[in-house]
């Protein structure tokens, strides 16, 4: 797919979407969002927008009433009351959240397959602002909010596509449940859609002025600013306990950066987390979304789950010995010729147990040669690998197109957001931040994807000698590629 052709997709679905599937809930938001903060007129506008929907208005007091919102303040009965009483950011957030979920939830001539899938994931991304809010509570209530609206937001393109309905979406929906590898799913949706979902929230939030704090969020998750970061962490971590197969290993680094931007320990973040996902299920019920919360873990009892004794990772030295009979066995393919699996498999052995890493794989090109895929992953955490590694290699300046476009290794010392060649942001959290090292995958003078490996479980760094050695199994891997594809 070129980029002209996502691109196209992106503006033909968030057209419809806007225009035809949600127009109500469009103007809704690009009236709120476009109302003057400290404006008189602000309030009266506001109270127009909502007071011809007595429910939704009932469901706005629920939540300015509830013990989130109202701290031991006197009952607030008007929307233009709250506005004064809770701020008019605070109540403008409310009525868009309140607007959304009660837009989604009565979408009409939705299969029970895909009125379930967007009920997980409607409750996973309140429950991803929740927390998002809970980690930027010493910060003042603006902020809190446009965080809030933010991470709640930043599923918007996948949530408003499985609410529009019809043919396509029931078709697309039971291709997914038939193909639940995650790559898989990722290569169908851009197939079905002309576009990611990714991109077709980036699209919505445009065309609705959303503000910038999502677009950022969605284009630099790996950003330093703290609010940005808390919305990509809160998403993953809303994510990993919605899982019905949690990753531990996973979660638990979501966990521990989540606990070190906070500066508290990992167990008083827990504990944060648990009181956070009760009031959660509270604040759910008072937006007239009780149905939700049957789709949010009690995060309690996902810890409860992780109690069990998890393998501990192990330390794998550079093994020469190792090292030397995986290349002769590679020398022994070059001369006679093996299967290309058997080559892959062996060369990723010598780099796992030779040179010495936490994991390596292997990641191929799309057929359109603007996305690398994991074909095969090791070591520890690899199936976050297999699930998560997917470059777009839309910008050439990025190493992995550099890597593909001058056919040589790289090493990255380190991976920072002041590193000078771009990463691909989106997979940039799940690199290593003590570095990794990547080589092209050759069949005589055409690359086909890269090797990659890392020490991020042990936050080990990389020598001289471990980069040559990576080199010259990727080299010899290529050479035997090239025997095998004659």
């Amino acid at each position: 797919m070129t980029a002209n052709q996502s691109h196209k997709g992106v503006e033909y679905w968030t057209k419809r979407i806007s225009d035809q599937e949600m127009p109500a809930l469009c103007s809704t938001v690009r009236d709120l969002e476009q109302l003057a903060k400290d404006d008189v007129s602000s309030l009266s506008l506001l109270g127009r927008s909502v007071m011809h929907d007595n429910a939704l208005t009932s469901r706005i007091l629920r939540v300015a009433n509830s013990a989130i919102y109202n701290k031991g303040i006197n009952q607030v009965s008007t929307v233009s009351r709250a506005a004064v009483v809770l701020g008019f950011d605070t109540i403008r957030n409310i009525c868009l959240t309140a607007r959304l979920l009660s837009s989604l939830l009565e979408s009409h001539n939705l299969s029970d397959s895909v009125f379930k899938r967007l009920l997980k994931l409607m409750a996973q991304s309140f429950h991803g602002a929740m927390i998002a809010r809970m980690m930027v509570s010493d910060r003042d209530e603006a902020l809190r909010e446009e965080v809030f609206i933010a991470t709640l937001l930043y599923r918007i393109g996948e949530s408003a596509f499985w609410s529009t309905g019809g043919t396509l979406v029931d078709e697309l929906d039971a291709k997914l449940l038939s193909n639940p590898d995650s790559v898989e799913q990722l290569s169908i949706i851009r197939g079905e859609l002309g576009t990611s979902f990714n991109q077709l929230t980036q699209g919505i939030a445009r065309n609705w002025g959303l503000g910038g704090m999502l677009l950022k969020a969605l284009n630099n998750p790996d950003e330093r600013m703290p609010e940005i970061r808390c919305i990509f962490i809160a998403d993953k971590l809303a994510e990993s306990i919605a899982q019905p197969r949690l990753d531990p290993q996973g979660f638990q680094k979501r966990l521990k950066q989540a606990a070190d931007m906070l500066d508290i320990s990992i167990e008083e973040f827990n504990l944060r987390l648990v009181r956070c996902n009760q009031v959660t299920h509270k604040l759910a019920v008072d937006y007239g979304a009780k149905i939700l919360v049957e789709f949010i873990p009690d995060t309690e009892k996902v810890f409860e789950s992780l109690d069990a004794p998890q393998p501990e990772s192990i330390l794998r030295e550079a093994n020469l010995s190792i090292q030397l009979t995986k290349l002769r066995e590679l020398t022994g393919f070059a001369i006679t010729k093996t299967d290309f699996n058997q080559v892959m498999q062996t060369a990723l052995e010598g780099i796992f147990t030779g040179v010495g890493v936490d994991r390596c794989g292997v990641l191929l090109l799309s057929p359109n040669r603007k996305t690398l895929l994991p074909r095969v992953a090791m070591g520890d955490d690899a199936q976050t690998m297999k699930t998560n590694f997917v470059i777009e290699l839309t910008d050439h300046k990025s190493i992995f197109a550099q890597c593909i476009e001058q056919k040589k290794p790289y090493w990255v010392s380190q991976v920072s957001g002041s590193e000078p060649q771009s990463l691909a942001s989106d997979l940039t959290e799940d690199l290593s931040r003590e570095g990794f090292l990547i080589a092209p995958l050759m069949v005589g003078t055409k690359v086909l994807g890269v090797f990659y490996a890392d020490r991020h479980a042990s936050f080990r760094r990389f020598e001289q000698a471990d980069f040559d050695a990576f080199t010259h199994f990727s080299q010899l891997a290529n050479v035997c590629f090239s025997v095998a594809m004659k």
